[in-house]
């Protein structure tokens, strides 16, 4: 195998998984509950609502084969990652890889009707990209005060009514619903990255470094997770559903914990 081929496929491998634990520090922004150790568990926090999951034996194996590629290979590429980059240095990329997704939310805003939402955004990236020297700054938000509205095509198709379907567990992806992995191949698609011509390498590397980026912002998650659960399977999937679920009805979840682990 050519040196270049083994780079993409490493390239490929940390993108990947990546985006799968990703999905902790995605789920929660705001979350406000707070878990006491001694005290109760996350299931028991998340059994109020029954989740659509007809696959589990099948998502359960593939929970436990991306659990191991977790530890195997992202744990140690996030932590030599926060070891080389300087705090400040991270957050201005956060800033920058989601300056460039903002058309994303832009368009989303507007498919679902949200026109103050799309003004919102196209407003912040006309800002950042400008005064936040091409988005590593966020001037919008911390001079201005204009406070994000991001918007997925999950979202979109969650408010034109159509049905979350079958809760996933993909290989190297993680926690989906059938709905969302529309959204998030519609997503993928409409991308700025998408039309820049680059190779397919530049394009991995670009994903791959956007979610380390993401995780080395928020350490631990995933892992004080599994140590508070007594089924870390079900308390990824409830929590999951519930956030999407929240996202879709634009409300704050209750129960949206796992920023606060």
């Amino acid at each position: 195998m050519s040196k270049k081929r083994t780079t993409f496929l490493l390239f490929l491998a940390l993108m990947v998984v990546s985006f799968w634990v990703a999905q902790a520090n995605e789920v929660s922004p705001d979350a406000s509950l707070t878990i006491d150790e001694g005290e109760g568990n996350f299931d028991e926090f998340f059994a109020e609502e029954e989740a659509g999951d007809p696959l589990e034996s099948m998502n359960r194996l593939f929970f436990e084969v991306n659990d191991k590629l977790y530890f195997w290979i992202l744990k140690p590429v996030n932590t030599a990652y926060t070891t080389v980059v300087p705090l400040d240095f991270r957050q201005c990329f956060g800033n920058f890889f989601d300056n460039i997704a903002s058309p994303i939310w832009v368009v989303n805003n507007l498919l679902q009707g949200k026109f103050a939402g799309a003004g919102i955004e196209l407003s912040r990236f006309l800002i950042n990209s400008t005064v936040g020297v091409l988005g590593l700054g966020d001037p919008a938000l911390q001079s201005f005060g204009i406070k994000p509205k991001p918007e997925d095509f999950g979202q979109t198709l969650g408010v034109w009514g159509v049905g979350e379907g079958p809760y996933l567990c993909l290989p190297l992806i993680g926690p989906l619903t059938l709905r969302d992995t529309v959204g998030f191949a519609g997503d993928a698609l409409s991308h700025p990255i998408t039309y820049v011509d680059i190779t397919y390498l530049d394009a991995v590397a670009y994903y791959t470094t956007n979610k380390v980026n993401m995780l080395s912002l928020h350490p631990g998650l995933y892992e004080d997770m599994k140590r508070y659960s007594l089924d870390p399977y079900i308390s990824m999937r409830q929590v999951y559903l519930e956030y999407r679920r929240n996202k879709v009805l634009d409300r704050e979840g209750k129960k949206n914990i796992l920023n606060e682990l």
